[in-house]
């Protein structure tokens, strides 16, 4: 079957990594199920594999991909959840230490066909389409996660999202905007947003790429209560002195920092049923075929398109 592949890892020069041809046909385990694939969206996280960060080099070559949506073979349009749970894992996918998530362990969904855990299959609202439904797997389903799961922000409430805005700030704004918050930014380019005023406090501030001398900035941005909600590793490392300081503001205003990593299947179903509800969709800077996957890397890595990078598959 056709596939976008990384061959081995390359830290230099990734694209020299990245391979279109015939992979084989996905094994497909007791439990899990094979998914037709119609569009595939692309992340960060591919342009990592094909360089090699947090891999194995004895894994490649893996087909890269972690979000799609596709077909089942009765004919059931799905969405599929990122994120592979150990054999008998019971709880939130996200809590699992022995967690992976597609194109780590196993191959991923730049492919015609692609094999999953049955329960990582969310049956797609018909009335979303394959390629606004391949870009909800990892950074909308974050965005929603951290907006809806963690912040405990309730409609009226003011936001502001720190940090470049990629894909996740963008889904947290958008979402927050549908729910009825009030969200701001920093960021004067983002047009879904308010700029914020200077002084102005939040009910949550949400990290969507902050590093370490940015951490006392957001936590002086948040009213006291208020939640500093987090995406995965992006916040980087504190030293010893500063993770004092960052201690007593969170102690003495009592104030909130939460973690949030990519979302679980309930997650991801109810973001789903939110943009069936609302109308609301993520957009799609760029649509090319599955074929032309080198395109969209190189936008991605030149930051040349706004929005979600889609490839698509024909049907059956």
């Amino acid at each position: 079957m056709f596939a976008a592949y990384a061959e081995r890892p390359d830290a230099d020069r990734p694209l020299n990594a990245l391979l279109l041809g015939e992979r084989p046909e996905p094994a497909v385990a007791p439990g899990w199920v094979t998914v037709h694939m119609r569009a595939a969206s692309l992340n960060m996280h591919d342009v990592g594999t094909l360089r090699g960060i947090r891999m194995d080099p004895g894994r490649y070559p893996v087909t890269l991909g972690c979000d799609g949506a596709g077909v089942l073979a009765d004919g059931t349009e799905v969405v599929i959840l990122p994120c592979v749970n150990d054999l008998g894992w019971v709880g939130a996918e996200t809590l699992d230490p022995g967690r992976s998530v597609l194109s780590e362990r196993f191959d991923g969904t730049f492919a015609e066909r692609v094999a999953v855990p049955a329960r990582n299959v969310v049956p797609k609202p018909p009335a979303l389409s394959f390629a606004a439904a391949a870009c909800t797997g990892t950074a909308w389903l974050t965005a929603y996660r951290m907006l809806f799961v963690h912040s405990g922000l309730r409609p009226g409430q003011d936001a502001l999202v720190l940090g470049r805005l990629g894909s996740i700030a963008t889904g947290v704004i958008e979402l927050g905007s549908a729910a009825g918050m009030r969200m701001w930014t920093e960021d004067r380019a983002a047009a879904a947003a308010a700029a914020a005023p200077a002084g102005q406090r939040f009910d949550a501030v949400f990290d969507a790429g902050v590093d370490e001398a940015q951490w006392s900035h957001a936590l002086d941005r948040l009213k006291p209560g208020g939640t500093l909600v987090c995406a995965g590793y992006r916040s980087g490392a504190t030293r010893t002195g500063y993770a004092l300081g960052t201690l007593h503001h969170l102690i003495f205003s009592e104030r909130r920092v939460v973690g949030c990593a990519m979302g679980t299947r309930e997650d991801l179903a109810g973001l789903l049923a939110f943009l069936d509800r609302t109308g609301l969709r993520p957009a799609v800077g760029l649509d090319v075929p599955l074929a032309e996957a080198e395109k969209g890397f190189r936008a991605m890595l030149d930051r040349t398109v706004p929005g979600k990078i889609v490839f698509t598959l024909p049907g059956r």
